[in-house]
């Protein structure tokens, strides 16, 4: 099986670059998952679609597993989703998959056998076999792995391999793996897992009862003039302005290369006052057109820090206030080539605000396999057109100064602005 430089649509394309790497056998594709997906996929069933005689990969499809893995409804039916989604995909995109490999990954529960899980995920295995054979692309290879080794459900595991006590063949040493030592060659850091990824997206734990007095406050204060359009502007302005400085801070401070302090120190450099206006500031779509320009390279860096800093700040009632934070951090990922990160980031966000224009329209973006720059056009021509709006409704029809009625109405358990 052949590794191709580009997936166009699935979870997330390989982060390999333009290494081409040919995989021998279970063992392999198990060590090449991370690299796939830009991401070890914790609680996840994975469908990756193969394409021609050498088994070109192709689409990458993710979901995360339910909790219940021994309800009878609820398995066949996502099974049948998965397998149409991922076929149906590549026939748009122009070709239909030969066959199908899948990976279910879960770890263990407390007291319980790695072996055990395996075989409480067999029968949903079975299922997705069925549903893909049904759509007449065969799946030949369905693997589970758990608590550090694998099994495949569609063949004994394999003779002279070292196999554990309670059964499976253990993983390769983290980096020991041969697609590990050639993306080290080539400059590719060791990928992290899914719940570490999305750790750096979540609200802080325990809640931070300041983080919630600051918004409440920002709240009371910025909402009415944010509703009022003779104000909104001053608002928007002062959003952009807090946000420069901010980005100014965060792209000043010194690299830490542990995430868990980096984020830390990142939490840190933000005032709570002012990162309640942020974040409140940046519900308006106006405000955060204009400060999703800072997508360069010399800015990225900073620019998704800052986004995930202000994300974390999203707490209990405040949590749905996160998803244009989120989206803004997918889009400034995806623009730097990280697309495990900006999928990630956009999954979160449109899982706590579903409606969020925004990441909707960044997540079709990247499924498509769209160029950045395409969308960047698309923002800065809504922009202009938005602006020259603006513009006409203040003079009015005939040059005089007016004002039409506002545009911008409130939801949610707390005010906020619609996007």
């Amino acid at each position: 099986m052949t590794q191709s430089n580009r997936t166009q649509y699935g979870e997330s394309s390989s982060s390999a670059g333009d290494m081409k790497i040919v995989l021998r056998g279970p063992d392999e594709l198990v060590d090449a998952l991370p690299f796939l997906m830009g991401y070890h996929p914790d609680d996840s069933v994975v469908l990756l679609a193969l394409h021609g005689e050498q088994g070109r990969f192709g689409g990458r499809l993710r979901v995360g597993l339910p909790e219940d893995p021994q309800d009878p409804e609820e398995w066949p039916q996502l099974a049948k989703q998965l397998a149409d989604c991922l076929v149906t995909g590549s026939v748009q995109r122009g070709g239909r998959p030969s066959s199908i490999v899948v990976f279910l990954c879960r770890d263990p529960r407390a007291g319980e056998r790695s072996s055990e899980v395996m075989e409480r995920l067999r029968p949903f295995a079975q299922q997705i076999r069925i549903a893909c054979g049904e759509l007449d692309v065969p799946v030949i290879e369905a693997l589970c792995v758990s608590g550090g080794r694998w099994w495949s459900y569609c063949r004994p595991e394999p003779g002279g391999a070292v196999h554990l006590p309670d059964g499976g063949v253990p993983l390769a040493e983290p980096g020991g793996s041969a697609i590990a030592a050639v993306a080290a060659y080539n400059g590719i850091r060791m990928p992290l897992s899914l719940r570490d990824l999305e750790s750096r997206l979540r609200p802080v734990e325990p809640r931070d009862a300041e983080y919630e007095t600051a918004l409440d406050l920002a709240c009371a204060r910025l909402v009415p003039r944010m509703l009022d359009r003779s104000t909104s502007v001053s608002v928007t302005q002062r959003t952009v302005e807090l946000a420069g400085i901010a980005l100014e801070a965060f792209g000043s401070a010194a690299p830490v290369t542990d995430p868990v302090r980096a984020d830390r120190r990142d939490d840190a450099l933000l005032v709570h006052g002012d990162a309640a206006e942020m974040i409140l500031g940046l519900q308006d779509r106006e405000a955060r057109d204009r400060v999703a320009e800072w997508a360069d390279p010399a800015r990225a860096d900073a620019a998704i820090r800052l986004w995930r800093a202000l994300a974390r700040r999203c707490t209990g009632p405040y949590a749905e206030h996160a998803a244009p934070l989120l989206a803004l951090t997918g889009w400034v990922a995806w623009c730097s080539d990280d697309e495990a990160q900006a999928r990630v980031a956009l999954y979160r966000a449109l899982d706590l605000e579903p409606h969020c224009t925004f990441a909707r329209l960044l997540q079709h973006a990247v499924s498509q396999g769209l160029d950045p720059e395409v969308v960047r056009r698309s923002l800065q021509s809504t922009r202009r057109r938005r602006i020259l709006e603006a513009t006409t409704v203040r003079r009015g029809p005939a040059g005089a100064a007016g004002r039409g009625p506002g545009r911008r109405s409130l939801g949610g358990r707390r005010a906020r602005i619609r996007r």
